[in-house]
């Protein structure tokens, strides 16, 4: 590719990937390279390139026949996602613990306070956001680097797999700023290691089972099972 051509699949790339990680473009959401080309006033070929980048990353997959959409939740993979996530940020927070000073913790505070102030009016994007930097303050000073690695994988494979909780189970918003504090209390405390990380764990598989249940509930609706 040339160095312009590039440079228009890298403005394509990250104007599809905001808006699918935005939520403007919704899972199932069907991508048309000709309509994208002529919103971005470029042609078909660095869209094509910015769409093939997208699908490695998990966020568009191609049916036959049908062209690129925006990837489905992969029900199985988000739970077993969610699970191993749970037992390691649960162990990466406690560990965390005993390192967290009150200026952390008070950071921890606000943002959840910030939370706690969008629920009446929820943007599940930005409270989304708001949440990966609640727990990302809590888990960061992990000593163990094997650990936070597997955090961090955990994190952008959600991404990648297109976590739409908030969005999708509203009502966990509250329940998960109350969690937070909760898990606050507990390190504060000086809890027991342990009882900080199954609050922590917990509060991760909650989450996975309401959106699971959620998930569930539409399916249903939608084949006619459930009134």
């Amino acid at each position: 590719m040339t160095t312009t051509a590039a440079s228009k699949s890298e403005v394509a790339y990250e104007w599809l990937r905001s808006r699918i990680t935005g939520h403007m473009f919704s899972p199932g959401y069907r991508l048309v390279l000709g309509s994208i080309a002529e919103d971005l006033k470029m042609s078909v070929v660095p869209v094509r390139e910015a769409i093939r980048r997208l699908e490695a990353e998990g966020l568009v997959t191609f049916e036959r026949n049908v062209g690129a959409r925006v990837t489905l939740v992969d029900e199985s993979e988000y739970a077993h996602t969610m699970q191993t996530l749970g037992l390691v940020e649960g162990c990466a927070t406690a560990l965390s613990a005993p390192l967290l000073d009150e200026d952390a913790l008070e950071e921890a505070a606000r943002i959840n306070e910030r939370m706690a102030q969008m629920l009446d009016h929820l943007d599940a994007h930005a409270f989304t956001e708001l949440n990966r930097q609640f727990h990302s303050v809590l888990f960061e000073p992990c000593p163990n680097p094997h650990l936070l690695d597997l955090v961090h994988r955990g994190w952008s494979r959600l991404s990648a797999i297109r976590d739409t909780t908030f969005a999708s189970i509203p009502g966990r918003a509250q329940h998960s700023v109350e969690e937070h504090t909760e898990i606050l209390d507990l390190i504060r405390a000086g809890a027991d290691p342990l009882e900080i990380e199954l609050a922590a764990r917990n509060h991760r598989w909650r989450t996975m089972d309401a959106f699971l249940d959620a998930l569930h509930t539409r399916s249903a609706q939608t084949t006619g099972e459930i009134s």
